[in-house]
């Protein structure tokens, strides 16, 4: 029997290295967390090697994953509130033949790239989904010591013409006015994250802003994966691009009052969020 999803997250689950070892990250790995505390039934299309341990996922969420001989690996450094990357190995890039045809029917896609590992024609296979893109692994690159970099991403007509939603933060684009106005006249919804500031929606012409819940920040690593889900979510179940954006950040400054994959959002903050916006998400 066909398997339906609520969501689908398209990505690769990344090894985080800590002094204290690694933790599995990316926006895969957030994002699909995430959604399960959402109360969504979620699955993962990603790539990965023998140097993860995919059993710390819980066993609700499916993954379809490509093997490979290593797992696309992180390290990130901040410092006064700017980040600084590493990356020192990575996975196979992910297509259409990696996504399992029984998850082709789900009812959100979320496209996560993390470091250039999606192939862009992955979304003619989704025609009937809320589809969700959080670009940064596009807009990145890394020299040859691995040391990550800015790189202008201009998105391919298709792809941002059949996308609800385009979400991306402030930094990922260093405030460029020009790329800004591309981005938010190619596509139905752009969102623009802001960390502590909050968030900005450009929906049809229309610009509002939403300022984020006041929170003692601790580590943001993750925060702009758990935005863009909670904001897809509420955006399929509601149809409200500004609702959405207000709920994705009363979800996300949870999150960053905790350190690695303990920032997800637990089901009881999930209801406090909810219940203030009158649970209609």
């Amino acid at each position: 029997m066909p398997v339906s999803l609520d969501y689908l997250v398209i990505g690769h689950i990344t090894r985080d290295l800590y002094d204290q070892g690694y933790k599995l990250g990316g926006t895969a790995t957030y994002s699909a967390l995430t959604a399960h505390n959402l109360g969504c039934r979620v699955g993962i299309v990603t790539s990965t090697g023998p140097d993860v341990d995919l059993s710390q996922l819980p066993a609700e969420i499916r993954v379809a994953s490509h093997p490979c001989t290593v797992t696309t690996t992180f390290q990130n450094i901040y410092h006064e509130g700017h980040r600084k990357q590493h990356i020192s190995a990575q996975a196979t890039v992910l297509g259409i033949a990696d996504v399992p045809a029984e998850w082709r029917d789900s009812a959100i896609v979320h496209l996560g790239p993390i470091a250039q590992e999606i192939d862009g024609t992955v979304v003619g296979a989704f025609p009937d989904a809320v589809l969700g893109l959080t670009p940064q692994g596009w807009m990145r690159a890394w020299d040859e010591e691995g040391i990550v970099h800015a790189v202008d991403w201009r998105p391919a007509p298709g792809l941002s013409a059949r996308a609800d939603a385009v979400i991306l933060s402030r930094e990922d684009i260093d405030e460029d006015a020009e790329r800004i106005n591309l981005y938010a006249a190619s596509t139905r919804t752009l969102v623009l994250t802001a960390g502590w500031k909050g968030s900005t929606v450009y929906h049809e012409g229309q610009v509002r802003s939403f300022p984020a819940p006041s929170v003692d920040e601790v580590d943001p690593t993750g925060a702009g994966d758990i935005f863009a889900t909670a904001y897809l979510v509420a955006l399929q179940r509601t149809e409200n691009p500004f609702l959405s954006a207000q709920f994705a950040n009363c979800i996300a400054a949870h999150s960053v009052e905790r350190i690695g994959l303990a920032s997800i959002p637990t089901r009881d903050e999930i209801a406090r969020c909810r219940a203030r916006f009158g649970n209609q998400i």
